[in-house]
């Protein structure tokens, strides 16, 4: 999902994405386009479209005639073109911030966890507008990284303990757009009327602690491209303060939340 995401980790193993948070984007997708209120038989634009989470729900759950996808990661456009054979979806390469669409050609322009990653998200969100018919829908979610995501909450808490320099990774530190007033002011900044903020709970439930942390082994993302970056002694101090931090229930089970922000706008 995260497109021209070049701040932190290399953005490449579809699978490994899935395992650490495209589990838990798609639950927030359900909820983000039950919010929208597009009518059926419209044409998607889903910007950043990753291993192609949004764009699934867009056609399981909103009866499109259409879905575009475009992300910057060949591997993750691979992905979402082998696990998303819909017919009426496509899936290309390229950038957000230069849209490779035609003006006003689509009805629905969506993003999903993709904004805080790219270097001007202005000039991604004013793409996503000129690629939408007046009237048409742009709308985006993103994660509340220094509050809400518990998973990635703990995980950066606990590495900061450890080590003073990871503190400058933690995403809730480093993406101040991941909150509801500078959304707001993104889309407002777009030209773009009836702009309005809310939020997304999701349960995120780990059956383990082995389920919590193994994604993190993955080295997709932020999180589990430092973890990855530690020799095995560092490596294993994190796991181990992690495993005190988390909260365990009777059982093994580890019952966390996560928060997303969702800001959505209309084409005039």
């Amino acid at each position: 999902m995260e497109q021209a995401r070049t701040t932190t980790g290399p953005w490449v193993g579809g699978a490994r994405y899935e395992a650490y948070v495209g589990r838990w984007s798609r639950l927030v997708a359900r909820r983000f386009l039950a919010g929208l209120a597009v009518p059926h038989g419209r044409h998607w634009l889903d910007v950043g479209c990753g291993t192609g989470a949004l764009a699934g729900e867009v056609l399981a759950g909103s009866a499109p005639a259409r879905v575009v996808g475009i992300d910057r990661s060949a591997d993750f456009v691979a992905h979402a073109a082998t696990h998303v054979t819909d017919p009426r979806a496509e899936f290309r390469q390229g950038d957000a911030q230069d849209l490779p669409v035609a003006d006003a050609s689509f009805d629905a322009a969506v993003s999903g966890l993709v904004l805080n990653f790219l270097p001007a998200p202005g000039a991604a969100v004013a793409e996503m507008r000129r690629g939408v018919r007046p009237g048409g829908v742009v709308a985006a979610y993103v994660w509340d990284y220094a509050d809400g995501m518990q998973l990635m909450r703990a995980f950066w808490d606990a590495a900061g303990d450890l080590d003073p320099a990871a503190r400058a990774l933690d995403e809730g530190r480093r993406f101040g757009i991941t909150r509801p007033e500078p959304l707001r002011a993104l889309f407002d900044g777009a030209g773009l009327s009836d702009v309005a903020v809310s939020e997304v709970v999701v349960p995120t439930v780990f059956a383990d602690f082995d389920d919590y942390w193994s994604p993190f082994l993955g080295g997709t993302g932020p999180a589990p491209a430092y973890t990855t970056s530690l020799d095995e002694d560092a490596r294993a101090a994190l796991r181990e303060a992690l495993r005190a931090r988390l909260p365990v229930a009777e059982g093994g089970s580890i019952r966390l939340t996560a928060r997303a922000w969702v800001v959505r706008g209309r084409c005039p």
